[in-house]
């Protein structure tokens, strides 16, 4: 996989926000991850929701968004309530 839309949940405007933030490879927002990636967004767009977060650890894992297994869901919902 060579560019970020090739991935999973990564539509033209999330590309653009990962761009922003430098992240330019899909391989960068997996060293990274989706937490620290979705800091670095939103930190650029207050708007960022929890869908971007879903999207972004899907992406990561090769899924869709709805379907990340509840247990991940959980975990992102509590980190971005603790935001």
């Amino acid at each position: 996989m060579k560019s970020l839309h090739e991935m999973a949940n990564i539509g033209k405007v999330t590309e653009s926000k990962l761009l922003e933030v430098g992240i330019e490879s899909p391989q960068k927002l997996i060293d990274i991850g989706s937490k620290e990636v979705f800091l670095r967004i939103r930190m650029n767009d207050s708007s960022a929701c929890i869908r971007m977060l879903y999207g972004l650890e899907g992406a990561i894992q090769g899924v869709l968004d709805n379907k990340l297994p509840d247990e991940t869901k959980n975990g992102l919902k509590e980190f971005y309530n603790s935001l």
